[in-house]
Protein backbone atom coordinates (compact mmCIF):
# COMPACT_ATOMS: atom_id res chain seq x y z
CA UNK A 1 0.00 0.00 0.00
CA UNK A 2 1.11 3.40 -0.89
CA UNK A 3 1.94 5.47 2.26
CA UNK A 4 1.06 9.20 1.33
CA UNK A 5 -1.15 11.74 0.70
CA UNK A 6 -1.64 14.30 -1.85
CA UNK A 7 -2.71 18.15 -0.24
CA UNK A 8 -4.91 19.50 -3.50
CA UNK A 9 -6.48 22.57 -3.31
CA UNK A 10 -9.84 24.67 -4.86
CA UNK A 11 -8.09 27.46 -6.23
CA UNK A 12 -4.44 28.49 -6.31
CA UNK A 13 -3.22 30.16 -2.82
CA UNK A 14 -5.59 28.19 -1.32
CA UNK A 15 -2.69 27.22 1.30
CA UNK A 16 -1.83 23.99 -0.05
CA UNK A 17 2.40 24.93 -0.04
CA UNK A 18 1.35 25.80 3.87
CA UNK A 19 -0.23 22.45 4.71
CA UNK A 20 1.92 20.68 3.16
CA UNK A 21 4.74 22.34 4.35
CA UNK A 22 2.67 21.91 8.12
CA UNK A 23 2.28 18.34 7.50
CA UNK A 24 5.66 17.15 6.63
CA UNK A 25 7.04 18.96 9.75
CA UNK A 26 4.47 17.30 11.61
CA UNK A 27 5.33 14.17 10.16
CA UNK A 28 9.17 14.52 10.73
CA UNK A 29 8.77 15.51 14.49
CA UNK A 30 7.11 12.37 15.02
CA UNK A 31 10.13 10.05 13.57
CA UNK A 32 8.38 9.88 9.95
CA UNK A 33 10.77 9.87 7.11
CA UNK A 34 8.67 12.15 5.13
CA UNK A 35 9.67 13.72 1.56
CA UNK A 36 7.94 16.66 -0.13
CA UNK A 37 6.48 15.97 -3.77
CA UNK A 38 5.02 18.12 -6.26
CA UNK A 39 4.97 16.64 -9.91
CA UNK A 40 4.72 19.84 -11.56
CA UNK A 41 5.27 23.41 -10.71
CA UNK A 42 4.82 26.56 -12.76
CA UNK A 43 7.17 28.92 -10.92
CA UNK A 44 9.90 31.59 -12.24
CA UNK A 45 10.79 30.82 -8.18
CA UNK A 46 13.19 28.33 -8.08
CA UNK A 47 16.37 27.10 -5.80
CA UNK A 48 19.37 25.12 -6.62
CA UNK A 49 20.14 21.82 -4.90
CA UNK A 50 23.04 20.66 -3.51
CA UNK A 51 23.90 18.35 -6.33
CA UNK A 52 22.73 21.26 -8.76
CA UNK A 53 19.57 20.20 -9.53
CA UNK A 54 17.18 23.29 -10.03
CA UNK A 55 13.48 22.48 -8.51
CA UNK A 56 10.86 24.97 -7.00
CA UNK A 57 11.60 26.80 -4.05
CA UNK A 58 8.12 26.00 -2.03
CA UNK A 59 9.52 22.05 -2.15
CA UNK A 60 12.98 23.24 -1.01
CA UNK A 61 11.59 24.58 1.75
CA UNK A 62 9.36 21.68 2.40
CA UNK A 63 12.39 19.40 2.26
CA UNK A 64 14.05 21.83 5.23
CA UNK A 65 10.82 20.54 7.49
CA UNK A 66 11.39 17.64 6.84
CA UNK A 67 14.42 17.50 7.54
CA UNK A 68 15.86 15.96 4.49
CA UNK A 69 18.16 17.05 1.56
CA UNK A 70 16.57 19.08 -1.36
CA UNK A 71 16.42 16.84 -4.90
CA UNK A 72 15.62 16.79 -8.16
CA UNK A 73 12.78 14.17 -8.37
CA UNK A 74 10.58 16.42 -5.19
CA UNK A 75 10.05 18.46 -7.92
CA UNK A 76 10.64 16.92 -11.32
CA UNK A 77 8.94 19.00 -13.48
CA UNK A 78 9.48 23.09 -13.36
CA UNK A 79 7.96 25.42 -15.98
CA UNK A 80 9.32 29.02 -15.89
CA UNK A 81 7.07 31.00 -17.99
CA UNK A 82 8.68 33.54 -20.64
CA UNK A 83 5.34 34.87 -21.70
CA UNK A 84 1.96 34.12 -21.65
CA UNK A 85 1.99 31.19 -24.34
CA UNK A 86 5.78 30.26 -23.73
CA UNK A 87 7.36 28.20 -21.03
CA UNK A 88 10.90 27.16 -20.41
CA UNK A 89 10.73 23.50 -19.31
CA UNK A 90 13.48 22.18 -16.17
CA UNK A 91 13.16 18.35 -16.19
CA UNK A 92 14.64 16.21 -12.78
CA UNK A 93 16.37 19.56 -12.21
CA UNK A 94 18.38 20.30 -15.61
CA UNK A 95 17.06 21.87 -18.65
CA UNK A 96 14.85 20.39 -20.91
CA UNK A 97 13.39 22.59 -24.01
CA UNK A 98 10.63 24.83 -23.83
CA UNK A 99 6.78 23.69 -24.85
CA UNK A 100 4.64 26.38 -26.30
CA UNK A 101 1.04 26.45 -25.33
CA UNK A 102 -0.06 24.43 -28.13
CA UNK A 103 2.44 21.47 -27.48
CA UNK A 104 0.85 20.21 -24.05
CA UNK A 105 -1.31 17.23 -25.12
CA UNK A 106 2.19 16.33 -26.97
CA UNK A 107 4.65 17.50 -24.71
CA UNK A 108 3.01 16.08 -21.57
CA UNK A 109 3.67 12.41 -21.69
CA UNK A 110 6.99 12.28 -21.50
CA UNK A 111 6.80 14.94 -18.76
CA UNK A 112 4.50 13.02 -16.85
CA UNK A 113 6.06 9.87 -17.11
CA UNK A 114 9.70 11.08 -15.28
CA UNK A 115 7.02 12.72 -13.03
CA UNK A 116 5.56 9.15 -11.80
CA UNK A 117 8.77 7.92 -11.65
CA UNK A 118 10.34 10.49 -9.68
CA UNK A 119 7.89 9.71 -7.11
CA UNK A 120 7.82 6.18 -7.21
CA UNK A 121 11.62 6.56 -6.26
CA UNK A 122 11.01 9.06 -3.61
CA UNK A 123 8.66 6.44 -2.34
CA UNK A 124 11.06 3.94 -2.29
CA UNK A 125 13.45 5.73 0.14
CA UNK A 126 11.01 7.36 2.33
CA UNK A 127 8.26 6.09 5.04
CA UNK A 128 5.62 8.62 3.52
CA UNK A 129 5.89 10.99 0.57
CA UNK A 130 3.78 14.00 1.09
CA UNK A 131 2.69 15.83 -2.56
CA UNK A 132 1.42 19.13 -3.36
CA UNK A 133 -1.00 19.39 -6.12
CA UNK A 134 -0.86 22.46 -8.25
CA UNK A 135 -4.16 24.98 -9.11
CA UNK A 136 -7.06 23.22 -8.64
CA UNK A 137 -8.25 19.09 -9.45
CA UNK A 138 -11.45 20.28 -10.83
CA UNK A 139 -9.99 22.18 -14.06
CA UNK A 140 -11.56 19.69 -15.77
CA UNK A 141 -10.45 21.06 -19.00
CA UNK A 142 -6.95 20.16 -18.67
CA UNK A 143 -8.24 16.47 -16.51
CA UNK A 144 -6.81 14.42 -19.90
CA UNK A 145 -3.13 15.88 -19.54
CA UNK A 146 -3.22 15.72 -15.70
CA UNK A 147 -0.20 14.26 -13.81
CA UNK A 148 -0.26 16.35 -11.30
CA UNK A 149 -3.26 16.63 -8.86
CA UNK A 150 -6.09 13.76 -10.03
CA UNK A 151 -4.08 11.86 -12.56
CA UNK A 152 -1.17 11.49 -10.30
CA UNK A 153 -3.01 10.27 -7.30
CA UNK A 154 -4.46 7.28 -9.58
CA UNK A 155 -1.50 6.36 -10.77
CA UNK A 156 0.33 6.32 -7.78
CA UNK A 157 -2.77 5.35 -5.74
CA UNK A 158 -3.15 8.46 -3.01
CA UNK A 159 -5.85 9.73 -1.22
CA UNK A 160 -6.51 13.48 -1.91
CA UNK A 161 -7.70 15.58 0.92
CA UNK A 162 -8.67 19.07 -0.55
CA UNK A 163 -7.48 23.03 0.98
CA UNK A 164 -10.24 25.75 0.61
CA UNK A 165 -9.23 28.76 1.72
CA UNK A 166 -11.71 30.42 3.89
CA UNK A 167 -11.03 34.04 3.86
CA UNK A 168 -11.90 34.19 0.52
CA UNK A 169 -15.63 33.66 1.29
CA UNK A 170 -17.57 30.74 -0.60
CA UNK A 171 -15.24 27.84 0.48
CA UNK A 172 -18.36 25.42 1.18
CA UNK A 173 -19.27 25.86 -1.92
CA UNK A 174 -15.73 25.53 -3.40
CA UNK A 175 -15.56 22.37 -1.85
CA UNK A 176 -19.08 20.84 -2.98
CA UNK A 177 -18.08 22.23 -6.70
CA UNK A 178 -15.00 20.93 -6.32
CA UNK A 179 -16.35 17.48 -5.48
CA UNK A 180 -19.47 17.69 -7.98
CA UNK A 181 -17.57 18.54 -11.35
CA UNK A 182 -15.62 15.39 -11.34
CA UNK A 183 -15.97 12.38 -12.94
CA UNK A 184 -17.03 9.13 -10.25
CA UNK A 185 -13.45 7.58 -10.51
CA UNK A 186 -11.70 10.57 -9.71
CA UNK A 187 -14.57 11.95 -6.75
CA UNK A 188 -13.90 8.73 -5.58
CA UNK A 189 -9.70 9.51 -4.69
CA UNK A 190 -11.16 12.97 -2.64
CA UNK A 191 -10.68 11.48 1.07
CA UNK A 192 -11.21 14.26 3.24
CA UNK A 193 -11.28 18.55 3.27
CA UNK A 194 -9.32 20.98 5.15
CA UNK A 195 -10.39 24.67 5.82
CA UNK A 196 -7.78 27.11 5.79
CA UNK A 197 -7.26 30.55 6.98
CA UNK A 198 -10.09 30.78 9.27
CA UNK A 199 -11.06 34.13 11.29
CA UNK A 200 -13.74 34.11 13.51
CA UNK A 201 -16.31 32.38 15.68
CA UNK A 202 -15.59 28.69 14.92
CA UNK A 203 -19.19 27.90 16.42
CA UNK A 204 -20.64 29.65 13.53
CA UNK A 205 -18.66 27.76 10.73
CA UNK A 206 -19.21 24.07 12.72
CA UNK A 207 -22.92 23.46 11.47
CA UNK A 208 -21.46 24.16 7.49
CA UNK A 209 -18.71 22.22 7.59
CA UNK A 210 -20.91 19.02 9.17
CA UNK A 211 -23.60 19.95 6.56
CA UNK A 212 -20.50 19.88 4.03
CA UNK A 213 -19.77 16.03 5.32
CA UNK A 214 -23.30 15.06 4.91
CA UNK A 215 -23.33 15.99 0.95
CA UNK A 216 -20.43 14.70 -0.18
CA UNK A 217 -20.68 11.30 0.98
CA UNK A 218 -19.55 11.52 4.38
CA UNK A 219 -16.40 13.17 3.85
CA UNK A 220 -14.51 14.32 6.89
CA UNK A 221 -13.62 17.86 7.28
CA UNK A 222 -10.13 17.28 9.04
CA UNK A 223 -10.22 20.65 10.98
CA UNK A 224 -9.78 23.87 10.69
CA UNK A 225 -6.58 25.98 10.18
CA UNK A 226 -6.29 29.51 11.87
CA UNK A 227 -5.14 32.49 9.75
CA UNK A 228 -1.96 32.46 10.70
CA UNK A 229 -0.48 36.18 10.39
CA UNK A 230 3.21 36.33 11.01
CA UNK A 231 3.46 32.33 8.81
CA UNK A 232 4.76 32.31 5.10
CA UNK A 233 6.66 30.02 2.64
CA UNK A 234 8.35 31.20 -0.18
CA UNK A 235 5.98 31.72 -3.25
CA UNK A 236 5.09 30.60 -6.47
CA UNK A 237 3.57 33.56 -7.58
CA UNK A 238 5.13 36.62 -9.49
CA UNK A 239 5.72 38.26 -6.27
CA UNK A 240 4.61 38.14 -3.12
CA UNK A 241 6.40 38.96 0.29
CA UNK A 242 4.10 37.67 2.19
CA UNK A 243 3.67 38.66 5.82
CA UNK A 244 6.81 40.06 6.14
CA UNK A 245 5.71 43.20 4.57
CA UNK A 246 3.61 44.11 6.97
CA UNK A 247 3.67 47.21 9.03
CA UNK A 248 4.77 45.89 12.42
CA UNK A 249 7.80 43.65 10.62
CA UNK A 250 9.20 47.49 10.80
CA UNK A 251 10.09 47.53 15.17
CA UNK A 252 12.63 48.94 17.48
CA UNK A 253 12.68 49.94 20.74
CA UNK A 254 12.65 53.66 19.56
CA UNK A 255 10.45 54.60 17.00
CA UNK A 256 12.64 55.82 14.35
CA UNK A 257 12.25 56.29 10.17
CA UNK A 258 12.58 53.20 8.15
CA UNK A 259 14.99 52.16 5.63
CA UNK A 260 12.53 51.81 2.50
CA UNK A 261 13.23 49.38 -0.08
CA UNK A 262 11.68 49.98 -3.33
CA UNK A 263 11.44 46.48 -5.45
CA UNK A 264 10.15 46.44 -8.71
CA UNK A 265 7.28 44.41 -10.30
CA UNK A 266 8.50 43.46 -13.69
CA UNK A 267 6.02 41.01 -15.47
CA UNK A 268 8.34 38.01 -15.61
CA UNK A 269 10.20 38.45 -12.56
CA UNK A 270 11.60 35.58 -11.24
CA UNK A 271 13.47 34.39 -7.37
CA UNK A 272 11.17 37.33 -6.15
CA UNK A 273 12.07 35.51 -2.57
CA UNK A 274 15.76 37.85 -3.00
CA UNK A 275 13.68 40.07 -1.22
CA UNK A 276 12.23 38.32 1.74
CA UNK A 277 15.18 38.92 3.77
CA UNK A 278 14.83 42.42 3.18
CA UNK A 279 11.44 42.67 4.12
CA UNK A 280 11.71 40.66 7.55
CA UNK A 281 14.75 43.20 8.85
CA UNK A 282 13.81 45.27 11.91
CA UNK A 283 13.68 49.14 10.71
CA UNK A 284 13.16 48.20 7.03
CA UNK A 285 10.04 48.91 4.84
CA UNK A 286 9.94 47.21 1.67
CA UNK A 287 7.58 48.11 -0.81
CA UNK A 288 6.85 45.86 -4.57
CA UNK A 289 5.71 48.88 -6.93
CA UNK A 290 5.13 49.52 -10.85
CA UNK A 291 5.06 53.54 -9.39
CA UNK A 292 8.46 56.00 -10.94
CA UNK A 293 7.59 58.14 -7.71
CA UNK A 294 7.85 55.40 -5.21
CA UNK A 295 10.92 54.58 -6.72
CA UNK A 296 12.60 57.73 -6.81
CA UNK A 297 12.08 58.39 -3.14
CA UNK A 298 13.29 55.25 -2.00
CA UNK A 299 16.59 54.59 0.14
CA UNK A 300 17.52 51.50 -2.25
CA UNK A 301 15.74 50.52 -5.53
CA UNK A 302 15.88 46.56 -6.31
CA UNK A 303 15.46 45.25 -10.02
CA UNK A 304 15.08 41.97 -9.27
CA UNK A 305 15.31 38.83 -11.72
CA UNK A 306 13.47 38.02 -14.68
CA UNK A 307 12.62 35.14 -16.86
CA UNK A 308 12.90 37.50 -19.68
CA UNK A 309 15.12 40.05 -19.50
CA UNK A 310 14.53 42.05 -23.18
CA UNK A 311 10.75 41.77 -22.79
CA UNK A 312 10.88 43.55 -19.14
CA UNK A 313 13.29 46.36 -20.14
CA UNK A 314 10.49 47.19 -22.79
CA UNK A 315 8.19 47.30 -20.33
CA UNK A 316 10.11 48.61 -17.48
CA UNK A 317 11.06 51.76 -20.81
CA UNK A 318 7.13 51.60 -21.28
CA UNK A 319 6.17 53.19 -17.68
CA UNK A 320 8.88 55.30 -17.39
CA UNK A 321 10.40 53.45 -14.80
CA UNK A 322 13.85 53.44 -16.38
CA UNK A 323 14.12 57.33 -16.15
CA UNK A 324 13.06 56.60 -12.44
CA UNK A 325 16.43 54.21 -12.22
CA UNK A 326 18.92 56.14 -14.11
CA UNK A 327 18.43 59.49 -12.54
CA UNK A 328 18.33 58.03 -9.08
CA UNK A 329 21.64 56.55 -10.16
CA UNK A 330 23.09 59.90 -11.14
CA UNK A 331 21.60 61.74 -8.13
CA UNK A 332 23.89 58.74 -6.03
CA UNK A 333 20.89 57.18 -4.53
CA UNK A 334 21.05 53.43 -4.70
CA UNK A 335 20.29 50.97 -7.18
CA UNK A 336 20.90 47.39 -6.73
CA UNK A 337 20.21 44.40 -9.93
CA UNK A 338 19.83 40.91 -9.41
CA UNK A 339 20.46 38.53 -11.70
CA UNK A 340 18.20 39.66 -14.53
CA UNK A 341 18.13 42.70 -12.74
CA UNK A 342 21.56 43.12 -13.15
CA UNK A 343 21.44 42.38 -16.62
CA UNK A 344 19.67 45.14 -17.41
CA UNK A 345 21.96 47.83 -16.13
CA UNK A 346 24.40 46.80 -18.68
CA UNK A 347 25.19 48.83 -21.93
CA UNK A 348 23.92 45.82 -23.90
CA UNK A 349 21.79 43.14 -23.39
CA UNK A 350 22.38 40.28 -26.37
CA UNK A 351 20.38 37.03 -27.10
CA UNK A 352 21.80 35.38 -29.89
CA UNK A 353 20.28 32.45 -29.55
CA UNK A 354 16.54 33.88 -28.92
CA UNK A 355 16.91 31.99 -25.24
CA UNK A 356 14.45 34.75 -23.54
CA UNK A 357 13.03 36.33 -26.71
CA UNK A 358 10.85 34.81 -29.21
CA UNK A 359 13.32 36.03 -31.92
CA UNK A 360 17.18 36.66 -31.53
CA UNK A 361 18.05 40.54 -30.48
CA UNK A 362 20.59 42.83 -29.58
CA UNK A 363 18.60 45.76 -27.18
CA UNK A 364 20.53 48.62 -25.04
CA UNK A 365 20.22 48.65 -21.42
CA UNK A 366 20.10 51.01 -18.64
CA UNK A 367 24.21 51.98 -19.04
CA UNK A 368 24.71 51.95 -15.66
CA UNK A 369 27.15 49.16 -15.57
CA UNK A 370 30.14 49.21 -17.59
CA UNK A 371 28.81 45.34 -18.34
CA UNK A 372 27.79 43.68 -21.96
CA UNK A 373 25.17 40.70 -21.73
CA UNK A 374 25.11 37.78 -24.13
CA UNK A 375 22.86 35.35 -23.31
CA UNK A 376 24.10 31.43 -23.88
CA UNK A 377 22.49 28.07 -24.74
CA UNK A 378 23.87 26.46 -21.78
CA UNK A 379 21.92 27.54 -17.87
CA UNK A 380 24.42 28.15 -15.59
CA UNK A 381 23.69 26.84 -12.23
CA UNK A 382 25.64 26.71 -9.24
CA UNK A 383 25.52 27.40 -5.00
CA UNK A 384 28.55 29.82 -5.10
CA UNK A 385 30.14 31.16 -2.04
CA UNK A 386 32.03 34.29 -1.55
CA UNK A 387 33.36 37.10 0.89
CA UNK A 388 31.85 41.00 0.81
CA UNK A 389 33.49 43.67 3.25
CA UNK A 390 34.56 40.64 5.96
CA UNK A 391 31.40 39.17 5.10
CA UNK A 392 30.88 35.02 4.27
CA UNK A 393 28.14 35.02 1.62
CA UNK A 394 26.64 31.60 0.53
CA UNK A 395 24.29 31.66 -2.79
CA UNK A 396 22.78 30.75 -5.37
CA UNK A 397 23.13 31.02 -9.05
CA UNK A 398 20.45 30.33 -12.24
CA UNK A 399 20.82 32.27 -15.37
CA UNK A 400 21.93 32.07 -19.14
CA UNK A 401 23.28 35.79 -19.44
CA UNK A 402 26.47 35.70 -18.91
CA UNK A 403 28.37 39.74 -18.40
CA UNK A 404 31.58 40.66 -19.23
CA UNK A 405 33.11 43.84 -18.75
CA UNK A 406 33.43 46.53 -21.61
CA UNK A 407 35.98 49.67 -21.53
CA UNK A 408 34.02 53.20 -19.75
CA UNK A 409 33.43 55.84 -22.18
CA UNK A 410 35.92 59.03 -21.95
CA UNK A 411 33.06 61.09 -20.63
CA UNK A 412 33.06 58.62 -17.64
CA UNK A 413 30.70 60.52 -14.75
CA UNK A 414 31.14 57.37 -12.35
CA UNK A 415 32.93 56.42 -9.70
CA UNK A 416 35.54 53.55 -9.95
CA UNK A 417 33.89 50.03 -10.86
CA UNK A 418 34.66 48.23 -7.88
CA UNK A 419 33.86 43.52 -7.83
CA UNK A 420 30.25 43.08 -6.28
CA UNK A 421 30.11 39.56 -5.37
CA UNK A 422 30.44 37.92 -9.07
CA UNK A 423 29.33 41.40 -10.02
CA UNK A 424 30.27 44.88 -9.99
CA UNK A 425 29.76 47.87 -8.10
CA UNK A 426 30.48 51.40 -9.71
CA UNK A 427 29.76 54.86 -7.82
CA UNK A 428 25.71 53.67 -6.03
CA UNK A 429 25.03 50.90 -8.56
CA UNK A 430 24.95 47.12 -7.56
CA UNK A 431 24.97 44.40 -9.72
CA UNK A 432 24.95 40.05 -9.30
CA UNK A 433 24.04 36.93 -10.33
CA UNK A 434 23.79 35.14 -7.14
CA UNK A 435 20.08 34.88 -5.35
CA UNK A 436 19.80 34.07 -2.00
CA UNK A 437 22.69 36.38 -0.88
CA UNK A 438 20.35 38.57 1.86
CA UNK A 439 19.69 35.04 3.77
CA UNK A 440 23.12 35.63 4.94
CA UNK A 441 22.66 38.07 7.96
CA UNK A 442 25.85 39.78 8.12
CA UNK A 443 26.08 40.34 4.46
CA UNK A 444 22.08 42.03 4.35
CA UNK A 445 22.87 44.33 7.66
CA UNK A 446 26.03 45.28 6.01
CA UNK A 447 24.85 45.68 2.31
CA UNK A 448 21.78 47.87 4.51
CA UNK A 449 24.26 50.10 6.45
CA UNK A 450 26.28 50.97 3.51
CA UNK A 451 22.80 51.62 1.87
CA UNK A 452 21.98 54.32 4.44
CA UNK A 453 25.07 55.59 4.41
CA UNK A 454 24.28 57.81 1.34
CA UNK A 455 20.63 58.05 1.87
CA UNK A 456 19.82 57.98 5.77
CA UNK A 457 23.04 58.57 7.45
CA UNK A 458 21.11 57.96 11.33
CA UNK A 459 19.90 54.66 10.42
CA UNK A 460 21.55 51.53 12.04
CA UNK A 461 20.81 47.96 11.74
CA UNK A 462 18.83 46.63 15.65
CA UNK A 463 20.84 44.53 17.71
CA UNK A 464 19.85 41.01 18.81
CA UNK A 465 17.62 40.59 15.69
CA UNK A 466 16.62 37.14 15.11
CA UNK A 467 18.84 35.44 12.12
CA UNK A 468 16.51 35.08 8.85
CA UNK A 469 17.22 30.67 8.97
CA UNK A 470 15.95 31.10 12.58
CA UNK A 471 13.00 32.34 11.53
CA UNK A 472 12.39 30.46 8.98
CA UNK A 473 12.36 27.52 11.06
CA UNK A 474 10.40 28.85 13.41
CA UNK A 475 7.87 29.53 11.06
CA UNK A 476 8.12 25.79 9.78
CA UNK A 477 7.25 24.40 13.63
CA UNK A 478 4.30 27.28 13.70
CA UNK A 479 2.68 25.16 10.51
CA UNK A 480 3.73 22.03 12.50
CA UNK A 481 2.07 23.21 15.75
CA UNK A 482 -1.30 24.71 13.59
CA UNK A 483 -1.14 20.98 11.78
CA UNK A 484 -0.97 19.26 15.52
CA UNK A 485 -3.54 21.66 17.29
CA UNK A 486 -5.98 22.20 14.95
CA UNK A 487 -6.52 18.89 12.57
CA UNK A 488 -7.08 15.49 13.59
CA UNK A 489 -4.34 13.80 13.50
CA UNK A 490 -5.24 10.81 14.00
CA UNK A 491 -7.42 10.51 11.10
CA UNK A 492 -5.00 12.22 9.25
CA UNK A 493 -2.08 9.53 9.79
CA UNK A 494 -5.05 6.36 8.94
CA UNK A 495 -5.35 8.69 5.58
CA UNK A 496 -1.54 7.94 4.68
CA UNK A 497 -1.66 4.86 5.68
CA UNK A 498 0.60 4.96 9.03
Amino acid sequence: MTRGLLVAGTTSDAGKSLVTAGICRWLAREGVRVAPFKAQNMSNNSMVCPDGAEIGRAQWVQALACGVTPEAAMNPVLLKPGSDRRSHVVLLGQPWGELQAGEWATGRRALADAAFEAYRDLASRHDVVIAEGAGSPAEINLRSGDYVNLGLARAVGLPVVVVGDIDRGGVLAAFYGTLGILDPEDQACIKAWIVNKFRGDLGLLEPGLRMLEERTGGRPVLGVVPYLRDVWLDSEDALAISGWSRADAVSSAEPREPLRVAVIRLPRVSNATDVDALAIEPGVQVEVTTDPAVVAAADLTVLPGSRATQSDLAWLRSRGLDRAVVERARAGRPVLGICGGYQMLAEQVHDPYAVESPAAATVPGLGLLPTRVTFAREKRLGTPTGQWHGHRVTAYLIHHGVSERTDAPASERYAQTVPFLDGWQRGSVWGTTWHGAFENDGFRRGFLQVVAERTRPAWRPEPGASAFAEQRTAMLDRLADAVADHLDTRALKELIGL
